[in-house]
């Protein structure tokens, strides 16, 4: 017995280099699911909403509001892309110019452009919120020219006057042809003015009214989505 003992104590080389090779292959797996983990999330693209209080979900939870609905329809249909929600509340084109720098320092792959409703309630004129979302565009695509574009059209109240609510309305269908980017002709369309999917001050969405929002914005990106894919 002691014998065995002795025998089963002793060092043996062989078996060390064993342990020493399986350790070896372990962290080697180890490295390379690493590596296949980062290279899938290398590949996802990213969709950036750059937009006010509508975006960011004012009055709701923030998977409530439409970019993060329509980040639930890209995780179901496996699409490779990440939606950031870079809504501000009470931001106008302007404010979405001087944000640009900052959220250019991530890659942008598609954006989806909806600001310019709250020029409109300050009576900023048409022409410098056309100049505006024009800039936004244009730095995106000094940073990446195949960025894909969506503008998202807004209107305001008749009771803003009548030649104002023209020029305003007809300021995104302009910025969209002139530079080539696809275009919503009214991101609200269905939603908005009616009660029924509107928070208790009319203005802003509820969960109900996003969910038709977010198949407004769904029908122009899709399309984008899949050529890009």
């Amino acid at each position: 017995m002691k014998s065995d003992i002795h025998k089963l104590t002793q060092f043996r080389p062989g078996a060390k280099n064993s342990a020493w090779g399986w350790r070896t292959v372990l962290a080697l797996l180890i490295g390379l699911t690493a590596t296949l983990v980062l290279a899938a999330e290398s590949e996802r693209k990213t969709i950036f909403v750059l937009g006010d209080s509508i975006a960011a979900g004012h009055g709701v939870d923030p998977e409530e509001a439409f970019p993060g609905l329509l980040q639930q329809r890209i995780n179901e249909q496996k699409l490779p892309y990440e939606v950031v929600n870079a809504g501000v509340s009470g931001d106008t084109t302007a404010g979405g110019v001087r944000r640009m720098p900052w959220l250019l320092r991530r890659p942008m792959d598609v954006l989806v452009l909806e600001l310019g409703g709250n020029d409109g309630l300050r009576g900023i004129t048409p022409k410098e919120t056309k100049a505006n979302l024009e800039k936004i565009i244009d730095l995106a695509r000094e940073k990446n020219p195949e960025v894909r574009v969506i503008v998202a059209g807004m209107q305001m109240p008749q009771n803003m006057g009548e030649d104002y609510t023209r020029e305003f309305r007809e300021v995104f269908p302009a910025v969209a042809r002139e530079k080539r980017a696809k275009l919503i002709p009214f991101l609200l369309e269905g939603v908005g003015g009616k009660a029924e999917f509107n928070l208790p001050d009319r203005i802003h969405p509820n969960p109900e009214g996003h969910k038709i929002i977010a198949d407004t914005v769904w029908k122009f990106l899709l399309p984008l989505l899949s050529a890009g894919s």
